[in-house]
C-alpha cells in the first residue's frame, strides 16, 4: 500500500472509504495528481515516488488552519 496526501480546498467533496479517480500530470522534473474531478491536488513527487495505480481509496480528511488534505491509500 502506498499513501498519498492531497489538499483540497472545500470541505465535504470526499469521505473516508470513498473511491477516488486520480489524473497525473508531467512537469519538467517532477509529476503531480489530481483527485477527479478536480477535488483536489498532491504535492509535486520524483520520477522514482510516481505511483502507478490511477484509483484508491480515501483513508482519512484532515483539517487543520491551513485547509483540507485528504489521505489515499493505493495498491502500488
Amino acid at each position: 500500500m502506498v499513501e498519498m496526501t492531497f489538499k483540497m480546498e472545500r470541505p465535504g467533496l470526499v469521505k473516508p472509504g470513498d473511491h477516488v479517480e486520480v489524473s497525473e500530470k508531467k512537469t519538467a522534473l517532477n509529476y503531480t495528481y489530481i483527485i477527479e474531478p478536480a477535488v483536489a491536488m498532491s504535492g509535486c513527487f520524483k520520477v522514482n515516488e510516481r505511483i502507478k495505480d490511477r484509483s484508491g481509496i480515501v483513508k482519512d480528511v484532515t483539517h487543520n488552519d491551513r485547509g483540507y488534505y485528504v489521505i489515499v491509500e493505493f495498491e502500488k
